[in-house]
Formats: structure tokens, C-alpha cells, sequence
């Protein structure tokens, strides 16, 4: 190829990266100030539940681990809200659960209840012109974080490599706020397989119903998102390609095999709302996210604010460290910092995904090129099984677990010295401590700390989950008197994919 041809085709893509953005760098919006949210049913069932005598435990949480609890609660928020329904996620998916909570969050607006959507660019899948038609709804208003300035094809990735140190920022966070009054927040994005309904995979999840003081604070962290000039007004991204709004009225719930009827109408909403009460527990929590645009965007050698706060934590504890994460990386300044709180005699017990529980190859890439460390390092390292009885007492539908649908780990939880948990969209690996925005509820409280270890401990039993040992200065998989040199329950064309990707300088980015 001579050098003319060289230049010209450089120019070519030179021309494509600077050429192909539609979009403005940034977004200058009238600040919104975060108001005092008006009495409703919802802000009075909080006010009748509140503890008799003063106390520093001014937020109440309930943990969602089953899906059927977790779309019933958020369906029974919508169908009691009377003024604001403000709602972040990195995942929507057009499924079943993700369509009929789209079906429900129109009816409230119908009545009147104004409804905030706030959506990560990366998992849009070219939906632009549905949400558009969402947001036509006077009551409704839909904003995406940092979109890719293309919107099609190839040219979108092209665009993406082209910006890749702002573009490679995603929103992670979650969180579902109803009337300033109730919130959900922790690890789950919307979508089937979120809520023990995917006939192709399902997840072992988690995330916790909030009601109290701490309220304030997550729909804080919503405004400063909302508000930020990394937050496009949805109709920035495409135009209608119909007048008329999309027919979501006709959609029906979900069924669950052997659970109760999803909450619908408002009077058995919030009966189910009121029950649900009286089961939530007073505790001292705080909320914790991170900016929603960086001030030093290329920085990404620096922790952000929930990878301190978490670290914090660890580094406060006496005597043991549980994690449970979807995804398992720690670099080698975070393996220092583990191996010094473990020769001060804290256990570092952690439970992820096995590869053959692991959705993303490219994921489980990362984790076991570093699994040596990590043991050598002095972590206890446990893998989940996909064939499990935790997904049957979950979804109570064999048919929807392995081995005749996929079953994984998606929760993000930590528990420190059974005193302290953390329920969260932060995995433990690098993109979340460098590279995303996340945000943690940190709930100090020993019955819910202790709680929520006995759940970790349950899956990190042999019945559920490989343990992880060195042998001879190689990793081993042992499950009660049985023992595997290799990955158990994968191919050599899995493993082998997985060792090539181990080449490759992406550990930050999975």
C-alpha cells in the first residue's frame, strides 16, 4: 500500500470520527432544585411506621431477593403514586417485565403523576424513537446519559472508539423513586431475567426496598444526574417516526408459576404496600454515588467515591469480609490492600461467577486471570454452580433454572464484620472502581448485616458453589470430596477463549 493510500484512508476515518457526531458535547439544562415532596399516601404510610421514640435510626429498609418480589413491589409503588415517579437505570429491556412496567408508568402519568426516566446511552439497542414516543406524553419525560453522537450501524462504534475516554463512561447506577417517599435501589436493571422470568437466563439478584430519611439522598443523587450536562433530553437522539404514542395499554403481567398475582389498582397496591411495612426494619443507612460527570474524565488510575467508601469499609474491619459480585477483578494496589487486612487476621471470603455460570466470556476473561493472585493473595474464592437450588427457591419454578435455562450471579453485596452490609450496583472489579458511575446503600445494622451473610455463606456452600484452592501452586475446584484441574462444567473451546482474552490490555474494561 503506498503512502497516498495510507493518508487518504486515515483521512477517510478522521473524516467519519469528527464528522459523523450529531450531537451537542454537552447539555446546559434549568436546574431543577430538589423540593420538599408533597403528602401523599405513600409519605403517610412512611409516617405512621416511623419509630415511637427518637432514634438515629431514621430509614427502614426491606431486602429483595426473590424477582417476584422485586417487579411487585416497583409495580405496587406505580400503581400508589400521586405526584413523581423519577427513575434511573443502566438496562431497560423490551421484554415482558420491561414493556408492562412501561404499560404501568403511562397510566400513572395519565392520572396525572409526572414521570422521570433517566437511561444509560450503551444498552438503548436503537429504541430511540419508541422512547421519543414515551416522552410525547405530556407527564413524561425521558433522558439518556452520554449517548454516542451516531446513533446506526457501524459508524456508532467507530464514533465511540473516536471518544473513548468520555464515551467508555457509563451509568451504572439504579434507582426507583415514587413520590419522594419510597425508593428501590441496589443491583438489579429492569428486564426478565432480572425478575425470575427469562426463558433464556436467570440471575441470582438483589436490592432493597427503602423508605425514610435516606430517601432524600438518593433522589438527591437522581437530581444531580437529571441536571447534568452529560443528560440528553431523549428527542435529541431522532425524531417520531409516528404521532401517535406506542399501545401499552393492552399489555398483561406476567405470570409466575407458584407466586400470587402481581399487585394491579390502587387500593390492592397499597394493601400489599402496607403489609410490606410493617415488615421493614428501622436502620442508620446512607446512600452513596458518584458524579455523574467526572472532573478529571481521564483520569481512570483514580478510585471513585463508592470504590472509597466500600474500601473504607474493608479497611475498618476486625474480622471478616464477605463480597458477593457478579463480576470479580482487583488490581495489584487492591490485592496489597487485601493482603494486609488478611495478616491482620480478617477473613476475605468472596463468592462470583463460576465460567459456567458467567453470561459474558469476556468478563470471566478478566476475573480468572487475576483468580491466582487473589488466593495467593490470601482471598477465599467461591464460584457459583449453575445448577443450584438457589434459583428454585427464587423463581419456585424448576422450569426456569438450570440445566434447562442458564442461571447466574448478579447481585452486588458486602457484609463487614456481620455489622455493616452494603447492597449496591457496584461489582467488585475495575470498571466499577474506575470507570462507571455506581452508587451503594450502606446499612448499619447487625440483623440485616447478619442476615445477609447467612444468605452469602448458604451460596458459598458446597451445594451451590465450587471452592477455590492452590494445589502445587495451581488453582483446584472442590466441592465435597471431588476435585477439577480445569473449569468444571465447560469446554476446552470456553477455556481457551477465555486464556486468549487474558492476552489482551482490556482488564479495566469488563
Amino acid at each position: 500500500m503506498s503512502v497516498l493510500q495510507r493518508i487518504n484512508i486515515t483521512l477517510f476515518f478522521v473524516a467519519i470520527l469528527s464528522g459523523c457526531g450529531s450531537l451537542p458535547d454537552l447539555v446546559e439544562h434549568a436546574n431543577e432544585p430538589v423540593v420538599t415532596p408533597l403528602t401523599s399516601r405513600l409519605s403517610e404510610l412512611r409516617d405512621t411506621s416511623l419509630p415511637q421514640k427518637t432514634t438515629k435510626e431514621t430509614s427502614a429498609v426491606l431486602i429483595q431477593d426473590a424477582g417476584w418480589d422485586a417487579l411487585a413491589q416497583r409495580l405496587a409503588l406505580i400503581e400508589t403514586a400521586e405526584h413523581t415517579i423519577d427513575i434511573q437505570y443502566y438496562i431497560w429491556n423490551s421484554d415482558a417485565s420491561g414493556h408492562y412496567l412501561a404499560s404501568r408508568l403511562l397510566a400513572a402519568a395519565d392520572r396525572g403523576v409526572k414521570v422521570r426516566v433517566m437511561l444509560d446511552d450503551i444498552n438503548l439497542n436503537e429504541r430511540e424513537d419508541l422512547l421519543i414516543a414515551l416522552n410525547s406524553h405530556p407527564q413524561v419525560e425521558i433522558r439518556v446519559f452520554n449517548p454516542i453522537p451516531t446513533r446506526r450501524g457501524v459508524t456508532k462504534w467507530v464514533n465511540f472508539l473516536g471518544d473513548f475516554s468520555r464515551l467508555n463512561r457509563r451509568m451504572h447506577n439504579k434507582s426507583f423513586t415514587v413520590d419522594g417517599a419510597f425508593s428501590v435501589v441496589g443491583g438489579r436493571n429492569i428486564g426478565d431475567e432480572y425478575f425470575d422470568l427469562s426463558d433464556d437466563i436467570n440471575f441470582r439478584d438483589r436490592d432493597v426496598l427503602v423508605t425514610g430519611s435516606v430517601v432524600a439522598d438518593i433522589q438527591t443523587s437522581f437530581i444531580q444526574y437529571w441536571d447534568s450536562t452529560w443528560s440528553y433530553p431523549v428527542d435529541l437522539l431522532g425524531e417520531v417516526t409516528s404521532p401517535e404514542q406506542p399501545v401499552l395499554d393492552e399489555i398483561a403481567a406476567p405470570i409466575y408459576t407458584n407466586y400470587p398475582a402481581l399487585p394491579e389498582g390502587n387500593e390492592i397496591a397499597y394493601q400489599f404496600l402496607e403489609e410490606l411495612t410493617a415488615k421493614m426494619t428501622w436502620v442508620n443507612a446512607h446512600f452513596v454515588s458518584d458524579r455523574p460527570v467526572p472532573l478529571d474524565k481521564d483520569n481512570t488510575s483514580e478510585p471513585k467515591a463508592t470504590a472509597k467508601a466500600l474500601a473504607k469499609l474493608a479497611s475498618e474491619s476486625d474480622k471478616e469480609v464477605l463480597l458477593e459480585s457478579a463480576y470479580l477483578i482487583f488490581d495489584d494496589a487492591q490485592l496489597e490492600g487485601w493482603q494486609e487486612l488478611v495478616n491482620n487476621g480478617v477473613e476475605i471470603k468472596a463468592l462470583t461467577n463460576s465460567m459456567a455460570s458467567n453470561d459474558l466470556t469476556t468478563n470471566h476473561s478478566g476475573y480468572a486471570g487475576r483468580r491466582k493472585d487473589m488466593l495467593e493473595h490470601g482471598i477465599q474464592l467461591y464460584e457459583l454452580k449453575p445448577e443450584t437450588e438457589l434459583c428454585e427457591e427464587s423463581t419456585r419454578n424448576v422450569s426456569k433454572c438450570a440445566p434447562t435455562i442458564a442461571y447466574g450471579l448478579h447481585a452486588k453485596s458486602a457484609v463487614f464484620d456481620d455489622r455493616i452490609a452494603s447492597i449496591s450496583s457496584f461489582n467488585f472489579n475495575l470498571r466499577s472502581t474506575y470507570l462507571n458511575t455506581e452508587s451503594i446503600l450502606i446499612i448499619e445494622n447487625q440483623k440485616i448485616a447478619e442476615r445477609l451473610a447467612s444468605d452469602i455463606e448458604k451460596a458459598m456452600d458446597e451445594k451451590n458453589s465450587w471452592h477455590l484452592k492452590l494445589q502445587e501452586n495451581e488453582v483446584r475446584w472442590y466441592s465435597g470430596d471431588k476435585s477439577w484441574e480445569d473449569e468444571p462444567e465447560t469446554g476446552r473451546w470456553e477455556r481457551f477463549e477465555s486464556q486468549f482474552l487474558q492476552l489482551l490490555p482490556i482488564e479495566k474494561y469488563l
